[in-house]
This record gives C-alpha cells, structure tokens and sequence, in this order.
C-alpha cells in the first residue's frame, strides 16, 4: 500500500520501541525506518538486523536507562522514524472481501489502542482508523501492546472522523456503532454486508456527532453483573463476531 512520505523528524520526537516482539517487526517492516538500534549481545543473535542499522552493543542496565522505569525491554532499544502516513481512500480501496474496518472515537490510551491493533491482526481486520488529534502518538508503550500489530494493521489518521465515516459508507460498509444502551445486540446488527465497527472512548463511549453517523447502534451481549468491557476487549469481541463471513461467530 502506497503511503504518504513523511520528513525526518527530530530526535527527540522520534519514538523508541522496546521488547523483542515490537522490535522485531519493527526490523522486519521495510516501510519503518530504523535510526538506532541498542541490544544486548544475547538479544542480538535472535533479530533480524540489517547490515545497514547502526546498532550499539549495550548491557541491560543501559538499556534500561533508554526507556521508561520498569519497562519491560528484554534486551533490545530501538530509535525510529513514525510509519509514513495512509491515505483513507487508499485503505477502502482494499476492501475486496468482507474483512471488518475498525473505527476509533477519542480513544487516546496507548495500551488500549496497542491492544485494539494486536486484535485486529489477529482477526485480520482491514485496517484501523482514528482522528488524529484524538488518539496517541506511537510509542514504545504502544508498540509493545501491539505486539508486532503496529507494523502489519494499517493505520488511517483522519482530520474529521464525522466525514471519515460517511467516505466508509460511501465505500460500502455497514456501519454499526457499540452502545451499551442499544436495545440491539452486536449479533442482530451484522449481516451479510462488510462492516465498520465504531467504538468510543471508556466512560464517555461514542459521541453524539459520531453516532449520528452509524447506520446502527449495538450493545454486546454482557451480564448485568458488569457495566461495560474495557475498549480494547469490547473491541475483540466484536471483531471474532464480525469476523465470519456471514456477520456472525462460527456456530452461531
């Protein structure tokens, strides 16, 4: 997929990635550039490390002086260049089967929208989309929660999420947004349609303007003993859901 060229930027806007799972796709991902890589010489032999990266040999207590306390680093720091950026059009162009679009409404945490990637690979999702003044940067902290899904789910990072939504209904897809409060469980609301699941921030959930732009509102089918699921797992749910080809779960 074409993307967008990105300036350089200044080192100290550039992110660092931590941990082997985030690194290693970061190595292995053509379209990141790597600026500087610090490891262990354990860590070393188990990456994929271009003869072109410039790497600093480094013990662990180094290393942990790179990255935020306690950070889990496993022995690998990596300085890069954020992903250049997507284009929406360019992403709904790929919509050739009935994968599901994840949409994201001012959810601005980084482990949750980490974890929300990690999901979307796992149920090879179509892409993620986001308003870019209302979701986070990437991070190492991101990266790491991702797992490796930074580098592989395309992220789309709009202006205006409102018109966002109406070019992914223009595109073809249904779009259904998770309210608690919908009469309509998530199963009712899939058909044979590919779809783009909207979920809003924990607390607040969709905004008014954003709903208004779903073609329907659908709860997930959760105990009364619970008020809500944590975004990222409302988020997993709805993509294993969505995730069969005729909108619903296998054996359903």
């Amino acid at each position: 997929m074409r993307r967008k060229a990105r300036q350089a930027s200044k080192p100290e806007n550039r992110p660092r990635f931590w941990g082997r799972h985030a690194v290693s796709a970061a190595l292995a991902n053509p379209e990141r550039e790597i600026v500087r890589l610090w490891v262990t010489r354990e860590a070393a032999s188990t990456l994929p490390i271009a003869s072109s990266i410039s790497v600093t040999f480094a013990d662990a207590a180094d290393l942990g002086r790179l990255v935020p306390r306690d950070a889990p680093h496993q022995g690998v720091v990596a300085e890069v260049e954020r992903l250049p950026d997507i284009l929406l059009a360019e992403l709904l162009d790929q919509a050739v089967d009935h994968r599901p679009l994840l949409v994201l409404d001012h959810v601005t945490d980084p482990h949750n929208v980490g974890a929300i990637l990690r999901s979307a690979a796992a149920f090879d999702a179509l892409g993620l989309v986001t308003q870019d003044r209302h979701a986070p940067p990437e991070s190492g902290a991101l990266a790491k929660s991702a797992s490796g899904a930074l580098e592989s789910v395309p992220w789309v990072r709009v202006v205006n999420l409102a018109r966002a939504l109406d070019e992914i209904a223009e595109a073809g897809f249904w779009r259904i947004g998770l309210a608690g409060e919908s009469e309509t469980a998530l199963s009712e609301a899939l058909g044979p349609r590919r779809v783009a699941l909207v979920l809003g921030a924990e607390g607040e959930g969709l905004r008014q303007n954003i709903e208004a732009h779903c073609d329907a509102l659908a709860r997930l089918p959760i105990s009364d003993r619970i008020e809500s699921l944590n975004v990222s797992n409302a988020a997993a749910i709805a993509l294993y859901a969505a995730s069969a080809p005729t909108g619903r779960p296998p054996g359903a």
